[in-house]
């Protein structure tokens, strides 16, 4: 094994035990790192020069007789592998510079969010029948997530003392710890109203009790994967694809709506919870065939 492979594992070794990587992750490290030491022919990680890494990097988006393209989200992972190799094996005194400083990873496309249209919507949320406690639940469910735009860990960790029904108003604990008031929609707090009286008391007499709003059978709290769950088998029923769904999908559908409805982008900002405002501005990309519409039939000049 030769200077640069020793390195390798010892970055991988590290990345296991500092910094607890998935196993995901470490495993295309793992692959993308292997693959450059092929490229570096034997030469020692101190021996090679800032051309040779961006000629290489170059090299993965254009593929060769062995490999395929990379996509952009792909390089930008293998641009990340090499330059926390190289950083490493300066900081352990293993070279003496660090020829990827300067090498940037490729901008990944931006990927808008999935949204479906109103009608879709009410289609998955009417998908769910009401005449168990379960049911009754998974509408619930489905009308928090839409009605409120939170994020389903944000959902399933939701306590009763969070909610709030008589203002129509809950506390969504999100990221960092930041917590948020937001309003809860009519038909939201309708169906949590028909799930708290008819069915939640029902399913907490089976656990050991908790202050979760959402339980699962068993009266434990509903986990994320069964949130999932409920979602695409109400997606199947809906006709819609299931594989297509997520409860992030709802979140992202709650944000279009509303800037659609001309909600102002500070506004969803802060409803969704987000930091930056920037993060929040990828939904008016959505919106833009809206924008184009409304041009289109109020501007005089439009036709022009």
């Amino acid at each position: 094994m030769n200077s640069a492979r020793r390195v390798v594992q010892a970055y991988l070794d590290h990345l296991t035990v500092e910094r607890a990587l998935a196993a995901n992750t470490l495993s295309s490290y793992r692959r993308d790192l292997t693959r450059y030491v092929e490229a570096l022919d034997g030469a020692a990680l101190g021996e090679v020069t800032p051309a040779r890494v961006a000629d290489y990097l170059a090299r993965l988006r254009e593929g060769d007789a062995e490999h395929p393209p990379l996509s952009a989200a792909s390089a930008a992972r293998a641009v990340s592998a090499v330059r926390g190799l190289h950083r490493f094996a300066v900081r352990e005194g293993l070279a003496a510079d660090d020829p990827a400083r300067a090498i940037t990873p490729p901008t990944p496309p931006r990927r808008l969010p999935k949204a479906l249209d109103f009608v879709q919507v009410e289609a998955l949320l009417r998908a769910v029948p009401t005449d168990s406690p379960l049911g009754l639940r998974d509408r619930a469910l489905l009308e928090f997530l839409y009605g409120t735009g939170a994020r389903i860990s944000e959902a399933v960790g939701a306590d009763i003392d969070d909610l709030d029904l008589p203002s129509g108003d809950v506390v969504l604990h999100g990221k960092g710890g930041r917590s948020r008031l937001v309003p809860v929609g009519g038909y939201a707090v309708e169906a949590l109203e028909a799930y708290l009286v008819r069915a939640r008391p029902a399913l907490a007499a089976a656990g050991r009790g908790t202050p979760r709003i959402l339980l699962n059978a068993r009266g434990g709290p509903l986990s994320r994967q069964s949130a999932w769950t409920i979602l695409r088998r109400a997606a199947g029923a809906a006709g819609l694809d299931p594989s297509k769904i997520s409860p992030h999908t709802l979140r992202h559908s709650y944000a279009t709506h509303l800037l659609d409805g001309g909600a102002d982008v500070r506004v969803v900002q802060e409803l969704l919870g987000h930091a930056s405002v920037t993060t929040t501005q990828i939904y008016t990309l959505v919106t833009v065939d809206r924008l184009r519409e409304v041009y289109a039939t109020a501007h005089p000049r439009a036709r022009g």
